[in-house]
């Protein structure tokens, strides 16, 4: 299989360490792609008409793309602990995770536009602020998930945590929110899962490149 990929993507590199997590890495062939509205990856757009990675090709006539629809995909390929567990209540915690994660995500794209890739002139700082709103009432909410469950950092992860961990990989990488400020719990608990192989082996890195 090959996995259409960008090494500064939240979304891909959730993929790919769910991957590394359930044993699957080595079958993937991982192939980095640039991608932005302004900027148009043909081979991207030919599998995937939104122009997004990550795309994943499992065969000519079978392309699979959106992270959420490829980590599913992929959870059904090995006999390990389920990423997206079939059992309430565990089932709707990791799924209520992944949904968070997939806002701070989002929210953060959003905030960069606002504060550095849109032309100066044409930048809302009212829109940016509202976006960063969205990602501390986010972290406040994981802080709180917490501490209420002690998260066990022993257990196999899930997709919940997987994609929490890499959007708050991602909003860090790019400076967007410090999201480490009086949320004790959840900085511990990033930074115990951000030792994980599975994170080391998948670590973010380049520029967005707009054209």
């Amino acid at each position: 299989m090959k996995l259409l990929y960008q090494t500064h993507s939240p979304y891909a590199r959730k993929v790919l360490v769910a991957a590394h997590e359930i044993g699957l890495a080595e079958r993937l062939e991982v192939i980095h792609h640039e991608t932005s509205p302004l900027l148009r990856n043909e081979t991207v757009f030919a599998l995937n008409p939104l122009g997004k990675v990550p795309v994943l090709i499992v065969d000519e006539a079978f392309v699979l793309f959106d992270s959420g629809v490829i980590v599913d995909y992929l959870d059904g390929l090995h006999e390990g602990p389920r990423l997206i567990p079939a059992q309430a209540p565990r089932r709707w915690r990791a799924l209520r995770l992944q949904a968070i994660a997939l806002g701070i995500a989002d929210a953060g794209i959003e905030v960069r536009w606002e504060s550095e890739r849109r032309p100066a002139e044409l930048r809302w700082p009212a829109l940016r602020d509202g976006h960063l709103r969205k990602i501390a009432a986010a972290c406040d909410f994981l802080e709180r998930a917490f501490a209420a469950e002690e998260a066990d950092a022993a257990h196999a992860p899930d997709i919940g945590e997987i994609a929490v961990a890499t959007a708050l990989s991602w909003i860090e990488f790019r400076e967007v929110y410090a999201f480490r400020s009086d949320r004790p719990r959840l900085a511990a608990w990033y930074d115990r899962f951000a030792e994980r192989p599975s994170m080391r082996a998948t670590t973010l890195s380049g520029a967005t490149q707009d054209g």
